[in-house]
């Protein structure tokens, strides 16, 4: 039984929406802001997998839904839980809204997957605001956690 909880990080990037859209589904883009490889873009029924190399971590991402410069629709990580990637066309650029729901945790588990989530979502949107804007890639998520 999952709980009823979500969470949801948005950041406006003044950018196209076809661009920053882009940005979520082509790896050769988000791996300079999220993760460092990926086994193929995003596409609507496909399962591929997203690494982290510098902390020996993968995630198999099943895609749900896609509509182009809407939505992404997805589901991953272990437990899974749903995320959604939401783009909305504004006047200085694109609003991308990235919700995650349906956990299978409950009390101080949940508690840290939500805070888990809320930090590590917004670090993404941080990191691609910086790389689609000023073409810097901040490398957040590799110094999130140091190992040395």
């Amino acid at each position: 039984m999952s709980s009823n909880v979500y969470v949801e990080a948005q950041m406006l990037i003044r950018k196209p929406i076809e661009d920053v859209f882009e940005a979520f589904i082509n790896p050769e883009v988000t791996t300079n802001f999220w993760f460092t490889k990926s086994t193929g873009k995003l596409e609507e029924g496909k399962t591929i997998t997203w690494e982290w190399e510098m902390y020996g971590v993968k995630n198999v991402v099943k895609v749900h839904q896609i509509i182009p410069n809407q939505l992404i629709k997805t589901e991953w990580g272990e437990p899974s839980v749903n995320v959604d990637y939401e783009f909305k066309k504004m006047e200085k650029g694109t609003l991308v809204t990235i919700k995650s729901y349906g956990f299978a945790q409950t009390g101080e588990e949940l508690l840290r997957q939500v805070n888990d989530n809320t930090g590590g979502f917004t670090t993404v949107l941080d990191g691609c605001k910086a790389y689609l804007e000023h073409g810097i890639n901040l490398r957040l998520i590799e110094d999130k956690f140091p190992s040395k």
